[in-house]
Protein backbone atom coordinates (compact mmCIF):
# COMPACT_ATOMS: atom_id res chain seq x y z
CA UNK A 1 0.00 0.00 0.00
CA UNK A 2 1.63 3.60 -0.44
CA UNK A 3 2.06 5.64 1.79
CA UNK A 4 0.10 9.18 1.94
CA UNK A 5 2.36 12.16 2.03
CA UNK A 6 1.34 15.56 2.64
CA UNK A 7 3.34 18.97 1.20
CA UNK A 8 2.42 21.75 3.80
CA UNK A 9 0.71 24.49 1.50
CA UNK A 10 1.56 28.24 2.66
CA UNK A 11 3.02 31.23 1.27
CA UNK A 12 6.66 30.08 1.21
CA UNK A 13 7.52 28.07 -1.90
CA UNK A 14 9.65 25.38 -3.56
CA UNK A 15 6.47 23.19 -3.25
CA UNK A 16 6.31 22.09 -7.09
CA UNK A 17 9.88 21.22 -6.74
CA UNK A 18 9.35 18.78 -4.04
CA UNK A 19 6.22 17.46 -5.66
CA UNK A 20 8.56 16.84 -8.79
CA UNK A 21 11.14 15.09 -7.00
CA UNK A 22 8.64 13.23 -5.53
CA UNK A 23 6.82 12.05 -8.64
CA UNK A 24 10.38 11.02 -10.00
CA UNK A 25 10.46 8.92 -6.98
CA UNK A 26 6.82 7.67 -7.99
CA UNK A 27 5.50 9.44 -5.22
CA UNK A 28 1.89 10.99 -5.73
CA UNK A 29 1.62 13.51 -2.73
CA UNK A 30 -0.98 15.50 -1.67
CA UNK A 31 -0.61 19.93 -1.39
CA UNK A 32 -2.30 20.70 1.59
CA UNK A 33 -3.56 23.43 4.16
CA UNK A 34 -6.21 21.55 5.45
CA UNK A 35 -5.41 20.65 9.14
CA UNK A 36 -7.05 16.70 8.96
CA UNK A 37 -5.51 16.16 5.85
CA UNK A 38 -2.24 16.76 7.69
CA UNK A 39 -3.13 14.74 10.12
CA UNK A 40 -3.99 12.07 7.96
CA UNK A 41 -0.89 11.51 6.00
CA UNK A 42 1.58 8.99 6.43
CA UNK A 43 4.56 11.19 6.28
CA UNK A 44 4.60 15.51 6.10
CA UNK A 45 6.98 17.54 4.22
CA UNK A 46 7.42 20.91 5.36
CA UNK A 47 9.06 22.91 2.48
CA UNK A 48 10.08 26.38 2.28
CA UNK A 49 11.97 29.72 0.66
CA UNK A 50 11.09 32.86 1.71
CA UNK A 51 10.91 35.40 4.97
CA UNK A 52 10.55 33.51 8.13
CA UNK A 53 8.70 36.41 10.03
CA UNK A 54 6.56 36.62 7.13
CA UNK A 55 5.97 32.60 6.91
CA UNK A 56 5.04 32.40 10.95
CA UNK A 57 2.70 35.10 10.80
CA UNK A 58 1.07 33.40 7.90
CA UNK A 59 0.88 29.78 9.63
CA UNK A 60 -0.43 31.10 13.02
CA UNK A 61 -3.11 33.03 10.96
CA UNK A 62 -4.19 29.93 9.31
CA UNK A 63 -3.62 27.64 12.99
CA UNK A 64 -1.29 25.91 10.88
CA UNK A 65 1.96 26.50 13.59
CA UNK A 66 -0.23 24.23 15.94
CA UNK A 67 -0.85 21.50 13.66
CA UNK A 68 2.58 21.19 12.70
CA UNK A 69 3.77 20.77 16.17
CA UNK A 70 1.27 18.75 16.98
CA UNK A 71 1.90 16.32 14.19
CA UNK A 72 2.98 11.98 15.70
CA UNK A 73 3.96 11.07 12.45
CA UNK A 74 7.57 11.85 10.16
CA UNK A 75 7.62 15.13 9.09
CA UNK A 76 10.77 16.52 7.39
CA UNK A 77 11.40 20.36 7.47
CA UNK A 78 13.18 21.59 4.16
CA UNK A 79 15.34 25.17 4.13
CA UNK A 80 13.17 27.97 5.62
CA UNK A 81 10.95 24.74 6.92
CA UNK A 82 13.79 23.86 9.19
CA UNK A 83 14.45 26.91 10.33
CA UNK A 84 10.74 27.74 10.96
CA UNK A 85 11.05 24.33 13.03
CA UNK A 86 13.24 26.17 15.45
CA UNK A 87 12.80 28.57 18.30
CA UNK A 88 13.38 31.56 17.11
CA UNK A 89 15.27 33.25 14.10
CA UNK A 90 16.83 36.58 13.27
CA UNK A 91 15.04 36.96 10.20
CA UNK A 92 12.31 39.56 10.94
CA UNK A 93 12.90 39.02 14.58
CA UNK A 94 10.22 36.18 14.76
CA UNK A 95 9.36 33.30 17.34
CA UNK A 96 8.94 30.12 14.99
CA UNK A 97 7.41 26.87 16.31
CA UNK A 98 10.25 25.77 18.70
CA UNK A 99 10.27 22.03 18.10
CA UNK A 100 14.10 22.22 17.86
CA UNK A 101 15.28 24.49 20.83
CA UNK A 102 17.79 26.18 18.55
CA UNK A 103 18.65 30.05 17.70
CA UNK A 104 18.62 31.15 13.72
CA UNK A 105 20.95 33.22 13.10
CA UNK A 106 21.87 35.52 10.03
CA UNK A 107 25.66 34.55 8.71
CA UNK A 108 28.21 37.27 9.15
CA UNK A 109 28.84 39.75 6.61
CA UNK A 110 32.92 39.58 5.89
CA UNK A 111 32.18 37.02 3.24
CA UNK A 112 29.40 36.70 0.94
CA UNK A 113 25.64 36.14 2.13
CA UNK A 114 23.51 34.18 0.99
CA UNK A 115 25.32 30.65 1.13
CA UNK A 116 24.82 29.64 -2.63
CA UNK A 117 25.78 26.70 -4.27
CA UNK A 118 26.84 23.04 -3.32
CA UNK A 119 28.66 22.32 0.18
CA UNK A 120 29.56 18.97 1.39
CA UNK A 121 27.93 17.22 4.95
CA UNK A 122 29.55 16.25 7.79
CA UNK A 123 29.22 14.42 11.03
CA UNK A 124 26.07 12.13 9.35
CA UNK A 125 24.10 10.24 11.72
CA UNK A 126 20.38 9.67 10.84
CA UNK A 127 18.72 7.24 8.31
CA UNK A 128 18.28 10.28 6.44
CA UNK A 129 21.87 9.69 5.13
CA UNK A 130 21.99 5.95 4.58
CA UNK A 131 23.69 4.93 1.90
CA UNK A 132 25.58 8.51 1.13
CA UNK A 133 29.49 9.17 1.95
CA UNK A 134 30.27 12.98 2.32
CA UNK A 135 26.88 13.82 0.38
CA UNK A 136 27.11 17.27 -1.43
CA UNK A 137 24.26 19.17 -1.44
CA UNK A 138 22.51 22.01 -2.84
CA UNK A 139 22.09 25.66 -0.48
CA UNK A 140 20.20 29.21 -0.31
CA UNK A 141 19.93 30.74 2.52
CA UNK A 142 21.29 33.58 4.53
CA UNK A 143 20.22 32.71 7.93
CA UNK A 144 21.86 29.28 9.85
CA UNK A 145 20.90 27.07 12.59
CA UNK A 146 23.51 27.43 15.29
CA UNK A 147 25.46 23.29 15.96
CA UNK A 148 22.91 21.79 18.83
CA UNK A 149 22.44 18.85 20.35
CA UNK A 150 19.60 17.66 17.63
CA UNK A 151 21.99 18.00 14.99
CA UNK A 152 22.59 15.05 12.85
CA UNK A 153 24.64 16.75 9.79
CA UNK A 154 26.59 19.95 9.62
CA UNK A 155 28.44 22.34 6.85
CA UNK A 156 30.49 24.89 7.09
CA UNK A 157 30.26 28.07 5.61
CA UNK A 158 32.11 30.77 7.05
CA UNK A 159 31.53 28.99 10.23
CA UNK A 160 30.42 25.48 11.00
CA UNK A 161 26.57 25.01 11.31
CA UNK A 162 23.58 22.62 11.96
CA UNK A 163 22.62 21.55 8.43
CA UNK A 164 19.86 18.72 9.87
CA UNK A 165 18.23 17.71 12.82
CA UNK A 166 16.11 15.21 14.11
CA UNK A 167 13.91 15.02 17.78
CA UNK A 168 11.39 12.59 17.88
CA UNK A 169 9.24 12.32 14.49
CA UNK A 170 10.76 16.01 13.43
CA UNK A 171 13.53 15.94 11.36
CA UNK A 172 14.73 19.00 9.14
CA UNK A 173 17.38 19.78 6.18
CA UNK A 174 18.49 23.07 5.73
CA UNK A 175 19.65 22.49 1.88
CA UNK A 176 17.10 21.55 -1.31
CA UNK A 177 16.89 17.30 -1.55
CA UNK A 178 14.98 18.70 -4.14
CA UNK A 179 17.58 20.58 -6.48
CA UNK A 180 20.50 18.12 -5.07
CA UNK A 181 19.91 15.39 -8.14
CA UNK A 182 20.49 11.93 -6.95
CA UNK A 183 21.86 12.67 -3.76
CA UNK A 184 18.64 14.95 -2.38
CA UNK A 185 16.62 12.15 -3.62
CA UNK A 186 18.28 9.38 -1.51
CA UNK A 187 17.29 11.54 1.02
CA UNK A 188 14.18 12.06 0.09
CA UNK A 189 13.68 8.60 -0.41
CA UNK A 190 15.49 7.64 3.11
CA UNK A 191 12.72 10.26 5.14
CA UNK A 192 9.52 8.20 3.01
CA UNK A 193 11.02 4.86 4.18
CA UNK A 194 11.19 5.95 8.16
Amino acid sequence: MMSKIAIVKYNAGNVRSVENTLHRLGVDPIITDDPEELKAADKVIFPGVGEASTAMNFLKAKGLDEVIKNLKQPVLGICLGLQLMCKHTEEGDADCLGIFDVLVKRFPPEDKVPHVGWNSLSKLKSPLFEGLEKPYVYFVHSYYAETNEWEIAEANYILPFATALHRDNFYAIQAHPEKSGEVGAKILENFLKL
